[in-house]
């Protein structure tokens, strides 16, 4: 499992780079994972609102559906879409070229939240251990 230091971590297994008030958002290497192969992926239009800790869009493996949930609240300027057509590009690179959405943050303190890899890391060991 593979955490890159430099992003942010939320609860729900997503990453967020940023860049200014751009935030670039995928699913985790853990995530990605425990989802298996990826086989769709639905994600929001440009110009839609996302708030944080809300669902944002749904990944589809051949074990599971499972929401994915915004880290942080803003408007989605750019989306990934690549991924319609090639959705297992999130399991083969989650941190590049398998990026989901780019949004505006609205409230630079929604990143405040998140954890650095270290805390992912410690979080995701806490959840092997039980």
């Amino acid at each position: 499992m593979e955490a890159p230091p430099g992003l942010k971590y939320s609860k729900e297994h997503e990453w967020v780079s940023t860049e200014d008030s751009l935030a670039t958002i995928g699913i985790t290497d853990h995530a990605q994972e425990q989802l298996g192969e990826i086989v769709y992926i639905e994600l929001p239009s440009v110009g839609e609102k996302v708030s944080k800790d809300d669902p944002f869009g749904v990944v589809e493996s051949v074990k599971a559906v499972s929401d994915i949930y915004a880290p942080v609240s803003g408007t989605v300027v750019e989306v990934n879409e690549d991924l319609a057509e090639s959705p297992e590009v999130v399991n083969e690179d989650p941190y590049g070229d398998g990026w989901l959405i780019k949004v505006r943050v609205s409230d630079p303190t929604d990143l405040d939240d998140l954890m650095d890899n270290e805390e992912y890391e410690q979080m995701i060991a806490r959840e092997k251990e039980e």
